[in-house]
């Protein structure tokens, strides 16, 4: 308290006319001194701006580069986006986001792929590229009738997903038996295209929960499954395309590994 009494009159004594020259000084002194005190009364704000994450790139120690290394057309939302895109393919905000849903769709296919190559050879000893014609096996196809029969089953699937792409939950329906309740286990439950979740997509629950029979999605795991899945499925199709090449030499990939 004496500390600011004796601060009072310092001031006080400084703003006076005496030592001031005129009632004009005295004013514009006072004002700033004021001021001055008003300032030192005040704390100070410290405002911190959170710098935006830089863009991941596929060529980390490029900088630069124009689109070929960094894209304007991918800001990085994607999961997995690491600016690779040397054709434009995504310029188009429309195809772009038709193209993820073709990756997506592509790498899971591979991934399944990849695992039944290796366990359906282990098991049987049969080359992936001939198990469909091996009259040994459970159920022989003829190369034309195993595709045929892809194409009309596969046909399905994906007219059915191509509608829903375009006009999202319009195959919710039940279009099959009544107690199968194909519209609650087939809709969308995270509102994410692509990732359906609920309980028919997520029955352990790796992204989400199940409470009184309703899915509530965890967005912090599925951002987290949503990364891993796509690198997961890059690889998955890099792994495929490996086993075509071996497969036009007559191998297979666990031949090429000597087992």
């Amino acid at each position: 308290m004496a500390g600011a009494a004796t601060s009072g009159a310092v001031l006080n004594g400084l703003t006076s006319s005496f030592l001031c020259g005129g009632k004009r000084t005295q004013s514009l002194l006072g004002a700033k001194v004021g001021a001055a005190s008003a300032s030192a009364a005040t704390p100070k704000k410290f405002i911190v701006a959170a710098a935006a994450a830089p863009k991941k790139s596929w060529v980390p120690g490029v900088r630069g580069g124009g689109n070929l290394i960094d894209p304007e057309w991918l800001d990085g939302s994607l999961p997995g986006d690491y600016g690779f895109d040397p054709l434009g393919l995504g310029k188009d905000p429309a195809f772009l986001k038709w193209y993820r849903e073709a990756e997506l769709i592509h790498g899971r296919w591979a991934m399944t792929a990849v695992v039944g190559i290796f366990v359906g050879q282990a098991w049987s000893g049969i080359p992936w590229f001939e198990a469909g014609a091996e009259p040994s096996a459970i159920a022989p196809f003829s190369f034309g009738s195993l595709l045929g029969t892809q194409l009309l089953l596969m046909g399905w699937v994906e007219s059915k997903r191509w509608v829903d792409f375009f006009n999202p939950d319009s195959q919710s329906v039940e279009w099959a038996t009544p107690w199968s309740r194909t519209a609650e286990n087939f809709s969308n439950a995270t509102g994410d295209q692509g990732y359906p979740g609920g309980k028919f997509f997520d029955p352990l629950g790796l992204a989400g929960t199940i409470k009184d029979g309703v899915y509530i999605p965890d967005r912090d795991k599925l951002e987290r499954l949503k990364l891993a899945e796509i690198k997961h499925a890059r690889i998955a199709m890099l792994a495929m395309l490996i086993f075509y090449f071996e497969a036009g030499q007559g191998k297979t990939p666990l031949g090429a590994l000597g087992l």
